[in-house]
Protein backbone atom coordinates (compact mmCIF):
# COMPACT_ATOMS: atom_id res chain seq x y z
CA UNK A 1 0.00 0.00 0.00
CA UNK A 2 1.61 3.63 -0.92
CA UNK A 3 1.49 5.96 1.61
CA UNK A 4 2.22 9.88 1.01
CA UNK A 5 3.23 11.89 4.03
CA UNK A 6 3.06 15.95 3.89
CA UNK A 7 5.11 17.93 6.00
CA UNK A 8 7.02 20.96 6.51
CA UNK A 9 9.91 19.81 9.15
CA UNK A 10 12.52 17.64 7.16
CA UNK A 11 13.61 15.47 10.10
CA UNK A 12 10.43 14.56 11.55
CA UNK A 13 8.99 13.41 7.31
CA UNK A 14 12.04 11.35 7.35
CA UNK A 15 11.42 9.51 10.41
CA UNK A 16 7.48 9.18 9.36
CA UNK A 17 8.56 8.17 6.02
CA UNK A 18 11.34 5.28 7.58
CA UNK A 19 8.72 4.35 10.65
CA UNK A 20 6.06 3.36 7.72
CA UNK A 21 8.49 1.53 5.55
CA UNK A 22 9.65 -0.47 8.44
CA UNK A 23 5.57 -2.30 8.20
CA UNK A 24 5.39 -5.21 5.87
CA UNK A 25 2.86 -4.33 2.26
CA UNK A 26 3.51 -0.52 3.18
CA UNK A 27 5.38 1.78 0.58
CA UNK A 28 5.95 5.31 2.13
CA UNK A 29 7.38 8.45 0.16
CA UNK A 30 7.73 12.25 1.99
CA UNK A 31 7.12 15.58 0.38
CA UNK A 32 7.72 18.88 2.47
CA UNK A 33 6.25 21.39 0.29
CA UNK A 34 3.34 21.43 -2.11
CA UNK A 35 4.33 20.89 -5.19
CA UNK A 36 6.32 18.08 -4.31
CA UNK A 37 3.01 16.56 -2.74
CA UNK A 38 0.83 17.19 -5.78
CA UNK A 39 3.55 15.49 -7.62
CA UNK A 40 4.06 12.35 -5.88
CA UNK A 41 0.32 11.76 -5.62
CA UNK A 42 0.00 11.90 -9.02
CA UNK A 43 3.02 9.44 -10.24
CA UNK A 44 2.07 7.22 -7.12
CA UNK A 45 -1.41 7.14 -6.71
CA UNK A 46 -1.71 6.76 -2.90
CA UNK A 47 -4.29 4.75 -1.05
CA UNK A 48 -3.19 7.40 2.15
CA UNK A 49 -2.27 10.65 2.41
CA UNK A 50 -0.94 11.51 5.92
CA UNK A 51 -0.89 14.79 7.14
CA UNK A 52 1.69 16.36 9.83
CA UNK A 53 1.49 18.90 12.30
CA UNK A 54 3.05 21.62 10.81
CA UNK A 55 0.89 22.35 7.41
CA UNK A 56 -0.23 25.67 7.32
CA UNK A 57 -3.81 26.14 7.27
CA UNK A 58 -4.64 27.34 3.75
CA UNK A 59 -1.96 24.50 1.84
CA UNK A 60 -3.78 21.70 4.44
CA UNK A 61 -6.89 22.82 2.84
CA UNK A 62 -5.64 22.94 -0.67
CA UNK A 63 -3.79 19.50 -0.62
CA UNK A 64 -6.86 18.28 0.74
CA UNK A 65 -8.76 19.31 -1.64
CA UNK A 66 -6.41 18.50 -4.21
CA UNK A 67 -6.48 15.23 -3.10
CA UNK A 68 -9.97 14.62 -2.85
CA UNK A 69 -10.81 15.61 -6.66
CA UNK A 70 -8.51 13.21 -8.06
CA UNK A 71 -9.52 10.39 -6.35
CA UNK A 72 -12.82 10.69 -4.03
CA UNK A 73 -12.08 7.11 -2.14
CA UNK A 74 -8.38 8.81 -0.89
CA UNK A 75 -7.52 8.18 2.50
CA UNK A 76 -6.51 11.54 4.55
CA UNK A 77 -5.05 11.11 7.93
CA UNK A 78 -4.47 14.14 10.32
CA UNK A 79 -1.25 12.95 12.14
CA UNK A 80 0.21 14.65 15.29
CA UNK A 81 2.74 13.32 16.54
CA UNK A 82 3.58 10.43 18.45
CA UNK A 83 5.55 6.99 18.51
CA UNK A 84 5.53 4.51 16.18
CA UNK A 85 2.98 2.51 17.47
CA UNK A 86 0.27 5.76 18.13
CA UNK A 87 1.01 6.00 13.96
CA UNK A 88 0.37 2.87 12.48
CA UNK A 89 -2.86 2.44 14.96
CA UNK A 90 -3.64 5.69 13.41
CA UNK A 91 -3.45 4.16 10.16
CA UNK A 92 -4.93 0.75 10.52
CA UNK A 93 -8.01 2.71 12.19
CA UNK A 94 -8.61 4.68 9.40
CA UNK A 95 -8.51 1.63 7.34
CA UNK A 96 -10.99 -0.19 9.42
CA UNK A 97 -13.18 2.59 9.09
CA UNK A 98 -13.09 2.28 5.38
CA UNK A 99 -14.23 -1.68 5.59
Amino acid sequence: MQILVIGRHNEILETVVRLLNKEENWMASGASSDTEAIRLFDEQKPAIVLLCAGIEDESETAIRQYCIDKNPSIIIIQHYGGGSGLLKNEILQALSERL
